[in-house]
């Protein structure tokens, strides 16, 4: 394999890392919104409403206030 051949087989990869951080752009894009909806959503607000009730009502009752 001569050194020219080598050096366009190196060259023709080069837009391959640009498209991949296209694609992870787009996909943490599209993983951003699906959190804002989700941690937006009235759903989601009560379940961690309920967690955070368990939560302290477990450490209440573990140091004798509960």
């Amino acid at each position: 394999m001569t050194r020219r051949h080598r050096a366009r087989l190196l060259r023709a990869d080069t837009g391959a890392a640009t498209a991949e951080y296209a694609v992870v752009s787009v996909a943490a894009a599209g993983l951003g919104g699906l959190l804002i909806k989700l941690l937006t959503s009235d759903w989601f607000s009560e379940i961690l409403r309920r967690i955070f009730e368990a939560i302290i009502t477990l450490f209440l009752n573990a140091i004798g206030l509960g």
